[in-house]
């Protein structure tokens, strides 16, 4: 009795924290460095590595409320009248859940679009999945917020 009585304690205390985030520090900041390296390698139109940091499934809700699927996404950075000069996160954290991550933050963005200047501040959430040893993105929401 006092066995099934020890099994359904550390039952009970082990799987509530089974589902709790891992603050783990190597994939957290391992995640955090891919969201950098996305800025950059949207900054810099770098098709390549935007291809390689998303998966194939990505869905992308912009600050605008479009959906966008990777290929449109990465067809939207392509578009030549743009011209990100600078994006930057100003705070980010990345919660692990085993092989899936949600990173939170906000980010600055400033460039020109279409020849007029442009500047956005705004809150995102990103989900990354730890697919065939890498992680990828598979969605992306950002809104707007006052400066």
């Amino acid at each position: 009795m006092r066995i099934w009585l020890f099994l359904a304690l550390l039952v009970a205390v082990i799987l509530p924290a089974a589902g709790q985030p891992q603050e783990t520090s190597a994939e957290g900041s391992k995640i955090l460095a891919l969201e950098n390296a996305w800025n950059k390698a949207e900054e810099q139109k770098d098709f390549r590595a935007l291809d390689m940091l998303m998966d194939e499934s990505l869905v992308y809700v912009d600050w605008d409320g479009s959906r966008m699927s990777k290929a449109q996404f990465i067809s939207s950075i392509r578009a030549p009248e743009l011209h990100p000069a600078q994006i930057v996160n100003e705070s980010q954290e990345a919660h692990v859940f085993g092989d899936s991550a949600i990173v939170t933050g906000i980010y600055r963005e400033k460039g020109t679009n279409k020849g007029k200047p442009y500047s956005r501040r705004g809150r995102f959430t990103d989900t990354w999945i730890y697919r065939n040893g890498t992680w990828v993105c598979v969605a992306s929401q950002s809104t707007l917020i006052a400066r």
